[in-house]
């Protein structure tokens, strides 16, 4: 057969069959006096083969690794690893078509979301503010919904939660935006900062402070000061040491 019957044969590209040469898939047939290769009935039982093996999700690596005589893994061993790869896929299809149902039926989204469904709920029940800190802190806690782990996202939002259920906590969120609100101008002795840090102190949980030891200034904390004016930022230094003397 020559490389277009082969192709034709087994449902494949000429292009495939020739990576296939390549990658060492697929043995180099013998050429015949006018230099065209020459396939057998062997190559297409090969050939088939890794299409087979494609098919089912396997990578080229791992089809190399089956097909070798000196394979590491048996056939059943890797169909089984890539059937328990699939199952993996298949749950975080479900898990993320499910947020995507809840964020549908929510009808309107904000302009800056997609939010996971439980901070779209924990924002939803804030009030609207011209607030440049409160739309601030949509933004941290945004991100905080994106780059958390799933455990700790819902143990972080859960602990907010539980603080705005508090029967003043959203007036005393509004005077802690004002706060730092006031700060903007402001240089980072004003007096004003250790009363924002206190009140902050008041609403946040401590389950905010960050694992790492926050007075190393790691790379997520040198950002965030960097988004506030000095004073505000100092205040938020502040806040994390009380945090910290509350934890420990």
């Amino acid at each position: 057969m020559r490389i277009g019957e082969l192709a034709a044969a087994v449902g494949v590209t000429t292009r495939a069959v020739r990576h296939y040469h390549h990658l060492g898939l697929l043995p180099e047939p013998e050429r015949l006096s006018n230099g065209y290769r020459h396939y057998t009935l062997r190559h297409a039982v090969v050939l088939a083969r890794i299409r087979r093996l494609t098919e089912l999700g396997m990578g080229l690596t791992e089809v190399r690794d089956v097909l070798a005589d000196d394979a590491g893994k048996d056939l059943v061993e890797v169909l089984t690893e890539l059937d328990e790869d699939l199952a993996r896929q298949e749950a975080e299809i479900r898990e993320r078509r499910q947020r995507l149902r809840t964020l549908l039926e929510a009808g309107e989204l904000p302009a800056d979301g997609p939010f996971s469904p439980e901070l779209a709920g924990l924002l939803a029940g804030l009030p609207g503010s011209d607030s440049p800190m409160a739309a601030k802190d949509r933004e941290i806690l945004a991100l905080i919904d994106t780059g958390a782990a799933a455990a700790d996202r819902e143990r972080l939002l859960s602990a907010l939660r539980g603080t705005l259920d508090g029967p003043d906590a959203l007036a005393r969120a509004q005077e802690a935006y004002a706060l730092l609100d006031a700060l903007a101008d402001a240089a980072p002795d004003d007096p004003r900062v250790e009363q924002a840090a206190r009140t902050l102190a008041d609403l946040v949980p401590a389950e905010f402070l960050p694992a790492s030891d926050f007075d190393r200034d790691n790379a997520f904390l040198r950002a965030l000061y960097a988004d506030f004016a000095p004073a505000q930022a100092e205040a938020i230094r502040r806040l994390l040491r009380i945090l910290a003397g509350e934890r420990s």
